[in-house]
């Protein structure tokens, strides 16, 4: 069974939308405007694309993603690793050429059979909605969260407000960082 690992850039008060930038939201682009940058708080990231075999992205974040990440050197190791993308809408014919084989998932029980195939890791950026829908549907199985020390109030958030049993996370990495950042690496505990 493969593991499926959520990454993301996520405010104290659980705020991931727009961490790079995307137009359209109010504290855009909060991840390098409000904190200082130091590279050894991101070294994950770099540890995520060795990690990694395959990444699982939403409709939205494929969108934003697909035009701008391929031709980026901080994320060439992404470009030929197999994506898959969670969406009923998206066609065939709006998928990018230059991005390696990818593969378009119409529900999270094709993301079910998915973990169950071989392989290794799969990673999900971005993607809060599927990123709700696959933590509420308990197909996560581990969190990468880097951890700004911002409140930014309104925003789409990582976990849905959606009543249901306590679901236990064990730490198994963390740091602290002297710009306020923390990393934590959460399992799901089954």
């Amino acid at each position: 069974m493969r593991t499926l690992i959520s990454t993301a850039f996520i405010s104290l008060d659980g705020v991931v939308e727009a961490p790079g930038g995307e137009p359209g939201y109010r504290n855009s682009g909060w991840t390098f405007k409000d904190v200082d940058f130091l590279p050894e708080a991101f070294e994950i990231k770099g540890r995520e694309q060795q990690e990694a075999t395959a990444m699982l992205l939403g409709r939205v974040s494929y969108e934003a993603f697909s035009p701008v990440w391929p031709g980026m050197a901080d994320f060439a190791d992404y470009k030929a690793m197999p994506k898959y993308v969670v969406s009923t809408t998206l066609t065939e014919d709006a998928l990018v050429s230059n991005w390696g084989e990818t593969t378009i998932l119409r529900s999270l029980d094709e993301v079910a059979a998915l973990k169950e195939t071989e392989g290794g890791p799969i990673i999900v950026h971005g993607s809060a909605a599927l990123n709700q829908s696959l933590s509420d549907a308990g197909l996560i199985d581990r969190y990468h969260l880097l951890v700004f020390p911002l409140l930014l109030g309104a925003g789409k958030r990582l976990f849905s407000a959606t009543d249901k049993d306590t679901q236990k996370l064990k730490l198994v990495e963390h740091e602290a960082y002297p710009n306020g950042l923390q990393k934590n690496v959460f399992d799901v505990v089954r």
